[in-house]
């Protein structure tokens, strides 16, 4: 119980400084829009640190805090590993720059915390013999794979997800464009009607051909966004359904009844993969409870005889 305290308390501040870093940026530029909008020479007749004194506690220490750990992030942190951990928070729906920044400082802040747990676990607790071993080992995994375990979890729920939507916007996306309604007007019913990840990908995809882009550059991003292997299969019948002049109604019937079939597949995948799950489960918590129930009492009566 005590480790799992500890454990808590040290998620419990980081989620807290995820969240602060969150809103640092936003508060930020709502503080300089005010500013732009002032009388800039009564801003320029105020002394610059009566200003810098009139700032939040974001501005004035939260700000240079998460710029110093976003720049040790960085330096300290490989290239190919950055851009892995943004090709990452891309499939988990967080494309903007402060989201890799947020997430290089919270993992300057879990390593720097082994120390910490190093202290806690052979001179804080009271713990003896091997268990503090046991327990900065515990910590230490947890500090540094937590991030990467939470976003990676992350990312496949959200793949998930699209993969199970999928088939139904589809279906609505074909019976939209039979009806008469053109490609784009088709998109916008089904993102009103289904929401969700994948809605959401496809309003930005809409969003990115009304700002200038061709349609063939807005699935290919949306594509690289998800990163699902059934969008990317759809996306791809599209392109070729706009090069060779091909019906989008027949193709989106087409695709709606392989991605039927895909989701029906990754189901009895997941379903087959399941007795495989369930034996360490089995072998190390269940069979050893019904192991001293059953031959509990045998054994007591062995021992009696002898």
């Amino acid at each position: 119980m005590l480790i799992l305290a500890i454990a808590s308390v040290f998620g419990a501040l980081t989620l807290v400084f995820w969240a602060l870093a969150g809103q640092l940026a936003e508060r930020a530029a709502f503080r300089s829009s005010l500013q732009q909008l002032e009388d800039y020479d009564a801003v320029a007749a105020v002394p610059s640190r009566q200003l810098e004194l009139a700032a939040g506690f974001e501005t004035r220490v939260l700000a240079p805090l998460m710029r110093s750990l976003v720049g040790l992030g960085r330096r300290f942190t490989p290239a190919d590993y950055v851009a892995k951990s943004a090709e990452k928070l891309n499939h988990a729906g967080k494309s903007r720059a402060d989201d890799l920044d947020r997430f290089l400082a919270v993992r300057v802040v879990t390593i720097a915390l082994v120390p910490v747990a190093f202290i806690v676990s052979f001179f804080v607790l009271p713990l003896e013999g091997r268990t503090p071993l046991a327990v900065f080992l515990f910590l230490a995994l947890l500090l540094v794979l937590g991030p990467d375990a939470t976003l990676n979890r992350k990312v496949a729920d959200r793949q998930y997800e699209i993969q199970m939507r999928l088939p139904d916007v589809l279906d609505l996306l074909t019976i939209s464009v039979e009806a008469g309604l053109g490609f784009e007007q088709a998109l916008d019913r089904t993102v009103q009607s289904v929401p969700g990840p994948l809605s959401e990908e496809f309003a930005r995809m809409i969003g990115e051909v009304r700002a200038g882009s061709s349609r063939a550059e807005a699935l290919r991003a949306m594509e690289t966004r998800i990163g699902v292997q059934e969008v990317k299969s759809f996306v791809l019948a599209l392109l070729q359904a706009d090069t060779f002049g091909i019906s989008i109604g027949r193709i989106l019937r087409q695709q709606a009844e392989e991605m039927r079939v895909r989701r029906r597949q990754l189901a009895q995948e997941r379903a087959q993969k399941a007795p495989v799950k369930m034996l360490f489960p089995m072998v190390f918590c269940i069979f050893p409870s019904l192991f001293v129930v059953v031959l509990g009492p045998a054994l007591f009566n062995i021992a009696d005889a002898l």
